[in-house]
């Protein structure tokens, strides 16, 4: 029995590694547009919630106005703000310019929605909204990274602290946001019910290693693979009538889910960080 144990601890030992260098394989083909891709998936549900304010102009001013009762001033500044504060800090981050400062005013964006649409007192979009928190985060994580490679030679006093706990919330956070994403169980659809729990099933343990950062990179790829291909299924907002209510919410969850994509993407890029098991495995 002990000769058996040993003997699938060893072949399960090899075939991790195995997939350990097929990732390392693929990363390194795409290292070159990597973090592009990565900061495209991260801000997505700013840029599309940006371009859907345009387009919802009016409703979305008559809303706040009436759950406010603060005047057609005060709504139509709300979504101006919530416009342009999107828009424009998604094109600069993605041409990584201002990052700092981008991050800065997205946080406020996240900060004026969540007390202009009354999201404090719903649980599940106010943790959505926290999570989205955690991949501006690794926006910031990456903009300290590049700015201590910038006095490269310099002796520097100890590790980057700050940058590794900002990737370890920004590890936690992303993991939070995948939990929201699992939808409550209906059964109106057996087959759409088992296709969630087998989600649940296989990315569940993996967010946990992601979120500990052990084997941090094999189970972001992993997860990329995965949730891009399940997003497709359960989330083809383009399949609904552009005029139900639908069509928003399944719309919603399919950036919700390519914002998770992009900071996992992240992860894979940056690495776990100094707060991992990854990373104290090394001084074992």
């Amino acid at each position: 029995k002990q000769w058996y144990q040993r003997r699938v601890r060893a072949m399960s030992s090899e075939f991790i590694k195995k997939l350990e260098d097929q990732s390392d394989v693929v990363l390194r083909k795409t290292k070159d547009y990597l973090p592009f891709l990565s900061r495209l998936c991260l801000v997505a549900t700013f840029l599309e919630d940006g371009i859907r304010m345009w387009y919802q102009w009016k409703e979305q001013s008559t809303y706040i106005n009436h759950h406010w009762n603060c005047g057609a001033f005060i709504g139509n500044l709300f979504v101006l703000y919530n416009l342009f504060g999107q828009i424009v800090p998604v094109g600069l981050i993605l041409a990584r310019k201002y990052v700092k400062i981008c991050v800065g005013v997205l946080f406020g964006v996240v900060l004026t929605q969540t007390i202009g649409y009354g999201i404090l007192f719903d649980v599940r979009f106010l943790l959505r909204n926290i999570a989205l928190l955690g991949g501006l985060v690794l926006l910031l994580a990456e903009d300290m990274g590049e700015a201590k490679t910038m006095f490269a030679g310099v002796p520097t006093l100890g590790e980057n602290k700050p940058q590794n706990y900002m990737q370890l919330a920004g590890r936690v956070l992303i993991c939070l946001m995948f939990l929201t994403l699992l939808g409550e169980m209906t059964f109106d659809n057996m087959f759409t019910e088992v296709v969630r729990a087998i989600e649940l099933i296989v990315g569940l343990p993996l967010m946990i290693c992601v979120c500990i950062g052990y084997k941090t990179k094999l189970a972001s790829c992993i997860l990329v693979v995965w949730l891009f291909f399940m997003n497709i299924y359960l989330n083809p907002f383009w399949t609904y009538n552009k005029s139900k209510a639908m069509h928003d919410f399944v719309k919603y969850d399919f950036f919700q889910s390519l914002s998770v994509i992009g900071g996992l993407l992240y992860v894979v890029t940056l690495g776990p960080g100094g707060v991992s098991f990854d990373e104290h495995k090394k001084n074992w």
